[in-house]
């Protein structure tokens, strides 16, 4: 997976990097060492830098790290599935009008999409928030 080139100064999007590198974690055999991660960028990444971003995901329960020697193996948390919620996520993250966001997301469903969202989201406030459910609480 090669990196993408950007001209001098050119700065990633909100969450690109980290989506990068569950991308990569998920092409991994197995579990693999931040400089895996690292030379599978070829991005000429700092590796304090790959490291601070599997420490975030890691802080995020997107990845999973068992010791090994003097360094970790890392192992994404979820498989593509979780890994596409994790983007959509960070996108909702990255933008200052959630609600219009999402609005927009909803009015955009299929029929069938909206009909099952609609489900999930019953069955999640039936669940309550220390079962996992939605919470009342709002950021």
């Amino acid at each position: 997976m090669g990196g993408t080139k950007r001209g001098p100064g050119k700065r990633r999007a909100q969450g690109e990097l980290e989506t990068t590198v569950l991308m990569t974690l998920h092409e991994a055999p197995e579990p693999v060492t931040a400089a895996w991660v690292r030379e599978r960028l070829g991005d000429d990444l700092a590796y304090t830098t790959v490291v601070t971003i599997l420490t975030r995901l890691l802080a995020k329960g997107a990845v999973t790290r068992e010791k090994a020697g003097r360094s970790f193996l890392w192992t994404p948390a979820a498989d593509a599935a979780g890994l596409a919620a994790h983007r959509m996520r960070q996108v909702l993250d990255g933008e200052s009008d959630r609600d219009t966001v999402l609005t927009r997301f909803v009015s955009s469903l299929t029929d069938d999409d909206e009909q099952l969202l609609r489900s999930l989201l019953r069955q999640a406030g039936e669940a309550g928030p220390e079962e996992g459910g939605v919470s009342e609480k709002r950021d």
